[in-house]
């Protein structure tokens, strides 16, 4: 697959249209002790084919985040619009797709066929079903060869790898990520945070990526959204530009240790 026009035009630096926009949205829960706000007046955009991750303390309302511009949660203020459309439409749509820390895989399927459960258990709304070649994207997420295998026959990434292929099958616009390396190790975490790169330069799907890992959050994304907690805010939004290919060596940089040393200032709120 080549770089669509919108990714390449992001990474060049050019002006990309939004694929979210958020603008004033609270979310509030009822608990024991009444009403909670876990998100309050959260705005922000995240262009076409961009890549965000998001930090913040545990708590702040990160998952919530991408749970209410996923349709799953009920928002008590403000407006998400996804493409221009309502979550309620998108996610109709299939305009976007989760990955979660669990690859929650079927374990009497193989790899092939639980990639390929999207497509059984239903079809995109309003328009012509388009999808993936299931095989195509196992190829893609390095999984060549182990189409036949059951999920207990994989490791821990290579579940997550293929979590992400069947996320990937009707080819969505969005790609919401909720920890989902959280649970390895950080040689396995390495390698995904690479191979993750190399699928959004080949696809130009747009990524919002939690994380509770600073060096992850600044090596992944174009920009970084930091919430505050009780209740969560946007404490800052901002851009990451390296010079260069990112590459795990690049890590060990100044320019890397600075951004880092920023996320973090502003994750302590000292910045």
């Amino acid at each position: 697959m080549s770089l669509p026009e919108a990714a390449a035009a992001n990474i060049r630096g050019s002006p990309a249209p939004a694929a979210l926009s958020v603008r004033d949205l609270t979310v509030r829960f009822e608990g024991e002790g009444g009403a909670v706000t876990a998100l309050d007046r959260v705005s922000f955009d995240v262009p076409e084919s961009g890549f965000v991750t998001m930090l913040g303390p545990s708590g702040c309302g990160k998952s919530t985040l991408l749970r209410a511009i996923a349709d799953l949660v009920p928002i008590g203020g403000g407006e998400i619009s996804v493409f221009g459309r309502a979550p309620e439409e998108a996610r109709s749509a299939r305009d976007f797709a989760f990955v979660f820390q669990d690859p929650t895989l079927l374990p009497w399927r193989s790899a092939l066929d639980n990639v390929r459960l999207p497509l059984e258990v239903g079809r995109r709304a309003g328009s012509v079903e388009q999808h993936a070649e299931p095989d195509e994207l196992l190829a893609l997420v390095g999984l060549r060869g182990r189409e036949d295998a059951l999920p207990h026959e994989l490791s821990g990434g290579m579940r997550q790898r293929v979590a992400i292929a069947r996320s990937l099958v009707c080819r969505p616009r969005v790609l919401l990520m909720d920890e989902p390396f959280g649970a390895l190790d950080e040689i396995k975490r390495d390698e995904l945070n690479e191979e993750l790169l190399r699928i959004w330069r080949s696809t130009g799907i747009t990524i919002m990526f939690v994380t509770h890992s600073v060096p992850e959050a600044a090596f992944l994304g174009q920009k970084c959204l930091v919430l505050s907690s009780h209740p969560g805010r946007v404490r800052g939004y901002v851009d990451i530009d390296f010079a260069g290919e990112r590459t795990l060596a690049m890590r060990d940089t100044l320019e890397f240790v600075r951004i880092t040393a920023h996320l973090r200032g502003l994750l302590e709120g000292v910045e």
